[in-house]
């Protein structure tokens, strides 16, 4: 890798900052306090460029017990740290605390820097190795190199730069999404640039013009001026100390603990799930609900940790927790975390974020553990599968799957689109990249057809259901294009045959029974023989001494059936006799042009009480359109 960020750790007092000095000629110690006490308060940034053109950037913590929160910051993005011990005083509290966070964060690779070798004899020497010695044993740094330093003589420094080199030569290519993260962790003003904002680049890049948005507050700026190591580039990459000049941001509408990223990528949550390692180190058992403060990126943000798997958690123990928060985080999937107490504070475990964007769970939910488990265990499909599952008919975006599943573009198009072949998810919103789980689809299938099948038990004389109303039966499905893609699939699979607004089960016929088809013959008889004059319809029901419910059925069929019209008025005409009277009036309107309601009624020399109704149908049809009292063809014949 040729961007490699480098961390230092250990107690305070150790030589950290003295050390980084010593190394690049930069002092990190910034502020007036720090230089007036001594100690490193803020994290100290610098860089360092190998001898084999490896370009280090540095980020120097504080050692002291009071600034940890600001120790655990720093450790974001790091890929080798130094572990800072005086030969003077040898392993120390702070120490072992540094080294649980650095074990916490994922950090696998680095060395031991004895400082402060001018100031002790050779026996004191062996001492603070034989102590670092048994201080390393199980940890990532065991058999890591220990390399004696003086930052004031200089003694040592050669071969730590060589030692280091050596390390970094070997590290291996970073798992990193292509999203664009940069984890805030300071915010200054400066006279000319205005709001600069630095930060260890943890994902993707960033270009000069681009625009970025500031999570959780969703303020967008754009990219003014990029600088690296101190030199202006247009371009920063991931792995990177990276400051950020922006235009019209305000210094105070930024704060650490804020994420920069694109805009519309990044989700915000009060709830992840993720796997929590207890440190062996706590002397009691984790309650169910534990207040604790949530360190992720560089962010301390306050809330409750609850058990998902278990009633109690020991110490030394691994388990599954759900993290809620006082205020929104903004992860992706497999992103670390250190968890510390809420009072007394001290660092207490950590982990890997599982589920960065949750749902409150049930405590002991089988499936939901099993779920969360499966996550740990990297399988691709089955990781996507999951979080649809707990997504149902909303299902997930491509954008949602990048964060919760953290591979690249490219191989996250590529599973999807050989779960789509094999039907095991379905892309509900081709323009959105939506998907849903292939189960909950077949599950949501069957469901459709038990609702149109009762409504054909119920309705047997009607062609079909509207679709309004079977689509009525699931309100809590917002989303139109989920039934389009529904319907469409149930058709392809000649399950179901959709006839304009109406639905029904391939198959399924309108099947009379005698008494009703002696019924729908006599309905017929009254409406032909009455033409353009047809009784109510009420009428006809006393007339043949109907039972309500059996006639609306059969009238409701014939009208499916186009044989009956309806128009206003509980009128109903015979469908041969608007055909009829259809073409009259667009011969007459051919020749005429317009005609009015008398002209109307001349024509077809009824009554005004079946006019209006009739004139007003086929306005309805858009046969004919009104223009004050005329009516005339709405379009050409």
């Amino acid at each position: 890798m040729e961007n490699i960020i480098l961390g230092t750790a250990g107690h305070i007092d150790h030589g950290k900052t003295s050390l980084v000095k010593a190394l690049t000629g930069i002092e990190t110690d910034r502020l007036k306090e720090e230089k007036q006490r001594g100690i490193t308060i803020e994290l100290g940034f610098a860089f360092l460029n190998l001898p084999g053109g490896t370009h280090i950037g540095i980020v120097d913590m504080p050692g002291h017990e009071k600034f940890v929160k600001n120790m655990v910051a720093g450790s974001s993005g790091i890929d080798v740290v130094t572990m800072v011990i005086a030969a003077d005083e040898g392993v120390m509290p702070q120490t072992r605390e540094h080294m649980e966070i650095c074990n916490l964060m994922g950090i696998e690779h680095g060395l031991i820097a004895l400082t402060k070798t001018d100031m002790v004899d050779e026996d004191l020497l062996e001492l603070a190795m034989e102590d670092i010695h048994d201080f390393v044993q199980d940890t990532f740094l065991e058999d890591k190199p220990v390399i004696p330093v003086s930052s004031v003589t200089g003694q040592g420094l050669e071969q730590f730069v060589a030692a280091l080199e050596e390390i970094c030569s070997s590290l291996p290519e970073r798992k990193f999404s292509a999203i664009f993260r940069l984890p805030v962790d300071r915010v200054f003003s400066m006279k000319g640039f205005g709001t600069v904002i630095t930060g260890t680049l943890a994902s993707g890049s960033i270009r000069v013009g681009e625009e970025i948005m500031v999570y959780p507050r969703k303020i967008v700026s754009r990219v003014r001026g990029i600088q690296v190591h101190s030199s202006s580039v247009q371009e920063a990459g991931v792995g990177t100390r990276t400051a950020i000049n922006f235009q019209g941001l305000d210094k105070e509408s930024v704060n650490r603990g804020d994420i920069l990223s694109t805009p519309g990528t990044l989700i915000e949550s009060y709830m992840v799930d993720a796997g929590f390692h207890f440190l062996k180190s706590n002397t009691r058992p984790a309650k169910a609900r534990t207040r604790v403060r949530f360190h992720s990126g560089t962010s301390e943000i306050l809330g409750y940790m609850v058990l998902l798997d278990r009633e109690e958690l020991l110490p030394g123990e691994d388990a599954l927790v759900q993290f809620r928060l006082e205020s929104p985080v903004c992860c992706i999937k497999d992103d670390r975390y250190v968890v510390r107490s809420y009072s007394p504070v001290r660092t207490i475990g950590g982990g890997a974020i599982l589920n960065p964007v949750s749902q409150k769970h049930k405590h002991l939910d089988v499936p939901v553990i099993q779920g969360l488990n499966a996550l740990a265990a990297e399988d691709m499909e089955q990781t996507i599968l999951f979080f649809l599952s707990l997504k149902g008919f909303k299902g997930l975006s491509f954008n949602d799957l990048r964060i919760m599943t953290n591979i690249t573009d490219k191989k996250l198009a590529a599973t999807l689109q050989k779960m789509l072949a094999q039907q095991e998810i379905i892309q509900t919103d081709k323009e959105k990249q939506v998907y849903v789980s292939g189960a909950f689809f077949t599950d949501f299938k069957t469901k459709i057809l038990e609702k149109i099948q009762q409504y054909h038990d119920a309705n047997p004389l009607k062609e079909g259901m509207p679709t309004q109303e079977l689509k009525s039966k699931f309100r809590y499905i917002k989303d139109p294009k989920f039934f389009n893609i529904l319907f469409s699939r149930l058709g392809k699979e000649n399950t179901v045959v959709l006839d304009k607004n109406l639905v029904k089960l391939a198959g399924f016929e309108v099947a009379l029974q005698v008494d009703q088809h002696e019924v729908k013959q006599n309905i017929i008889r009254i409406y032909r023989s009455a033409g353009l004059t047809p009784p109510f319809f009420r009428t006809v029901c006393q007339d043949l001494g109907l039972d309500k419910n059996t006639a609306k059925d059969v009238l409701q069929m014939l009208i499916d059936e186009k044989q009956i019209i309806k128009t206003k008025d509980d009128l109903y005409f015979d469908a041969d006799a608007i055909a009829r009277l259809e073409k009259d009036l667009v011969d007459f309107l051919k020749e005429n042009e317009k005609i009015t309601t008398p002209e109307f009624k001349d024509m077809t020399g009824i009554s005004r009480k079946f006019v209006i109704p009739l004139i007003e149908y086929f306005d309805s049809i858009n046969l004919t359109i009104r223009v004050g009292d005329l009516r005339q063809l709405r379009r050409k014949l």
